[in-house]
């Protein structure tokens, strides 16, 4: 079973000379092993499963190679005693996984590994549903661990402490963060979600998860997703050497980025308060780093 963390989860003030206010609330600080966001996703998912005393309990999830998601669920399992099974995007990581940090990690953890095709992948829901038949007693989580119980997860991230801004920011993959966010916030906020895939389909599934409309997306995929350029890279090392906050190529950087930008472009009026989740995922960082190594460019420190 998932606990709900003893120690408050900090908010911290980015010190800009701008005419607007902005923080970062740092979930990554929430567990050491299941990162930011994941731990309030798997949260419910994974306790109201246990709390029905399955027989023989098993959860099995999606992910890439180099998946936030796939390494949360392989540490909440181990952490819960409870057998994990992950479905791998890409049959050729099967002889190569021991050299991938994220899938040996979770290997570690106890997780066993099933590689598909990117075919097979894309067919999440008949997989699931041979799955589900295969294993009748499986906890079955979508990819990223986006669903109803993930949402109410999310709620945990909101607080007294997060009542007075006007702007609430989050990476968006799957979209079951910003919908926790929307669906739980003040009235008066509106939150801001950052694209960091190329999906024209994310707003109406966000929208089956809130019953808001006080939200946005932006595009913030700088190139598409996984795809890490020399600005995000330099953007990612300036802001851990001005504020000693570290932050990954995928979600949160370019989050931060384009915040900066919007920012810079005067989006925001005059006096607004801006707070931004950090929402962990730093495990990815030695996974970029491998391939940037690869390709003789500048690495993350």
């Amino acid at each position: 079973m998932l606990k709900i963390p003893s120690e408050k989860i900090s908010i911290v003030e980015i010190p800009i000379q701008k005419k607007v206010k902005l923080f970062i609330k740092r979930e990554d600080f929430i567990h050491p092993a299941i990162s930011g966001n994941k731990y309030w996703k798997l949260f419910f998912n994974i306790n109201n499963y246990l709390e029905n005393q399955p027989e023989n309990p098993l959860i099995i999830t999606f992910g890439g190679a180099y998946s936030n998601h796939i390494s949360a669920v392989s540490a909440a399992g181990s952490l819960s005693k409870v057998k994990t099974l992950g479905i791998i995007r890409g049959e050729e990581l099967e002889q190569k996984w021991r050299d991938n940090p994220t899938l040996l990690y979770a290997k570690r953890n106890g997780m066993n590994l099933k590689f598909v095709s990117r075919e097979e992948y894309r067919h999440k829901e008949k997989l699931t549903e041979f799955l589900q038949h295969e294993f009748p007693e499986a906890l079955i989580i979508p990819e990223g661990g986006t669903n109803k119980n993930a949402v109410q997860g999310v709620k945990m991230m909101l607080n007294d402490d997060t009542k007075d801004f006007d702007y609430l920011c989050t990476a968006v993959g799957t979209g079951g963060t910003l919908a926790g966010i929307s669906e739980f916030c003040e009235d008066n906020q509106e939150v801001i979600g950052f694209k960091v895939v190329e999906d024209s389909s994310l707003e109406s599934k966000i929208s089956e998860l809130t019953s808001n409309r006080n939200f946005y997306l932006t595009d913030a995929a700088f190139g598409g997703y996984g795809k890490i350029n020399d600005e995000n890279i330099r953007f990612i090392n300036d802001f851990k050497a001005k504020f000693d906050i570290p932050l990954e190529p995928i979600y949160t950087g370019k989050m931060m980025q384009k915040v900066f930008e919007m920012i810079d472009a005067d989006y925001f009026p005059e006096g607004s308060k801006i707070l931004c989740f950090h929402t962990g995922g730093l495990q990815g960082i030695e996974g970029a780093n491998l391939l940037l190594e690869k390709q003789n460019r500048n690495l993350i420190i």
